[in-house]
């Protein structure tokens, strides 16, 4: 079966909670038959520092050694693109984008893991969705995910049904919400990735599902791949299932990046 051949959510024990240096990342995509990849790991939170989900500000350099050094090393048998994942944070729009003006990294990867300040994602803090209105966190998750797109901050919307992550699922159609953020998405310009870690989850189900990601295929959002891995064994990890899923959803092609802009066209 095919696969994509192109792996844009990579991690590295910067961020606190990923293992492996980004050497054996390399050396496993290539296994794996990958022509290109990009590390994008966790920014610095801009509304706070916290070194178990994010990197700090004072180790961006060395987070930019490092993938530049890998970039040199395997330059004869990988493409290697340096990019961040980073937090949308209302109200922090402004420190989000100097930070992200200051490196001329090749894509970025917008992610809402925040709710109010409450990282609905994380297994620490997973009692707090304890009578909680589901139906309403969606919206605000949806909301949010549109808010970020229209920042022009992000280049790649990242896991975008993420809230779904422990298996919560709403009560009421979410259709017109993710009708109105597919909208919102092609009128920012922005590509969605169809991320298979949902798969290693709770949820057991692929960011975004198939219902999802028809609706952006038929609303022309371009399409990237990531395996969001934290671990060298995770990369293109279930990479045929994407595969299989984009092609039934409608999608022809998936699309590569450099220097925060559409690179290339690949047919699937």
């Amino acid at each position: 079966m095919s696969v994509p051949s192109v792996d844009y959510h990579m991690h590295t024990p910067l961020c606190g909670h990923a293992v492996g240096e980004p050497r054996e990342y390399v050396m496993r995509a290539i296994e794996a038959g990958l022509t290109e990849i990009g590390f994008s790991d966790h920014a610095p939170l801009v509304a706070y520092q916290d070194p178990k989900i994010a990197m700090r500000f004072d180790q961006l350099p060395q987070y930019h050694k490092m993938i530049e050094d890998v970039r040199a090393q395997f330059a004869n048998k990988i493409s290697i693109k340096v990019a961040l994942e980073a937090d949308f944070i209302l109200g922090y729009e402004k420190q989000s984008a100097e930070m992200l003006c200051a490196y001329p990294y090749d894509y970025v990867i917008g992610s809402v893991h925040f709710i109010d300040g409450w990282g609905f994602d994380n297994p620490n803090d997973l009692i707090s969705w304890n009578g909680k209105n589901i139906d309403q966190i969606y919206r605000q998750y949806y909301n949010l995910l549109r808010l970020s797109a229209q920042s022009k901050l992000f280049n790649i919307m990242g896991h975008v049904d993420l809230v779904k992550k422990f298996g919560h699922r709403p009560t009421t159609d979410m259709t017109s919400e993710i009708t109105k953020t597919a909208k919102v998405f092609k009128d920012a310009g922005v590509a969605v990735e169809i991320n298979t870690a949902g798969l290693r989850k709770p949820v057991h189900e692929m960011y975004p599902s198939f219902d999802a990601l028809r609706i952006y295929c038929q609303a022309d959002i371009p399409l990237t791949f990531g395996s969001d891995a934290h671990a060298p064994k995770e990369v293109a990890e279930d990479f045929e299932i994407a595969h299989k899923l984009a092609r039934e959803v409608g999608y022809k092609e998936y699309v590569t990046f450099k220097q925060r802009k559409i690179e290339r066209k690949i047919k699937l």
